[in-house]
């Protein structure tokens, strides 16, 4: 290599990694998803329709990405035609579909061993239609009876079963903190060390911890997160999350290395629901901009 050669290459190669970093500094700390929870009294009273959550997410809210929850297409997880058309909508819309929220499938650390294999074929199904929906992630619930240790164990063996599901599809496999001692940080920690696998993680939420420090409590799930649900209830008149103190949330994200999606989730009473989500957003987007 001549010595003029050898500076063209070395200027190139500076050139490239000055790009590569600029490039690392303009990428987002997190980006922002919609959770299908946030419009559940909408989609309640049939005020909105399933098949037209991801366009309210893309045209009224600018958002490109949507969580799904079950409930409201339960009898559709095995429909193809169905499914398609979710498809469709979605990326009609530029709208990426990347997870779905299980619920009523039993309970995955069920202390009966014949009723725990049946929560974990149950959820088959909806490994399947993710799949097919072109999403990342399934969140499971992992509810359990009898000691905090017996609950670990039967919990970690419903998951480390259906997680082998998953991992053959190529789908995470999530719990989030959704009442009894899975809203105890340090208890599903260790259901998550159990279980010790790529494709199983946790879903922290802002808003359910309940007696439990929330805070410590998404310290705790951080290691394992592969989503993160940004639960908001009420905002002041500045525009804060009036329950939840957002900005030391997210710190514990980012301090994570976690930077992927954050869905917004409102659940408030208060405000209507699109404003709720609205309100959430700005937040969560201003905190951004002063992260990067």
């Amino acid at each position: 290599m001549t010595g003029l050669t050898r500076r063209a290459f070395l200027s190139r190669s500076a050139a490239l990694a000055g790009a590569a970093r600029l490039a690392a500094a303009q990428e987002p700390p997190f980006r922002i998803s919609l959770a299908q929870w946030s419009l559940h009294r909408a989609l309640q009273a049939r005020q909105l329709d399933h098949l037209d959550f991801a366009a309210v997410a893309r045209r009224e809210f600018g958002l490109e990405a949507v969580e799904y929850v079950n409930v409201f297409f339960k009898d559709k997880a095995t429909d193809a035609a169905y499914l398609a058309e979710m498809n469709r909508r979605a990326a009609g819309e530029g709208v990426y579909q990347h997870l779905i929220m299980c619920d009523d499938e039993g309970r995955i650390g069920d202390p009966d061993a014949a009723r725990r294999r049946q929560a974990v074929d149950n959820h088959r199904k909806w490994i399947d239609a993710a799949t097919t929906l072109g999403c990342a992630t399934i969140r499971v619930n992992a509810a359990s009876d009898g000691s905090y240790e017996e609950q670990q164990k039967l919990a970690a063996d419903g998951l480390a079963r259906l997680v082998q599901i998953g991992a053959a599809a190529s789908i995470n496999v999530v719990v989030e903190n959704h009442g009894g001692l899975s809203s105890n940080g340090r208890w599903l920690a260790g259901v998550m060390r159990m279980v010790n696998h790529p494709r199983c993680g946790t879903l922290p939420d802002f808003g359910n911890f309940y007696e439990y420090d929330r805070y410590e409590g998404v310290a705790e799930m951080m290691p394992f997160a592969k989503a993160v649900s940004a639960k908001s209830h009420d905002f002041d008149a500045e525009g804060n999350e009036a329950t939840k103190d957002y900005r030391r949330l997210l710190g514990i994200v980012a301090d994570a290395g976690y930077r992927s999606w954050i869905g917004i989730e409102y659940e408030g009473e208060v405000l209507p629901e699109r404003e709720g989500i609205a309100r959430t957003l700005r937040l969560l987007a201003r905190l951004r901009s002063g992260m990067r």
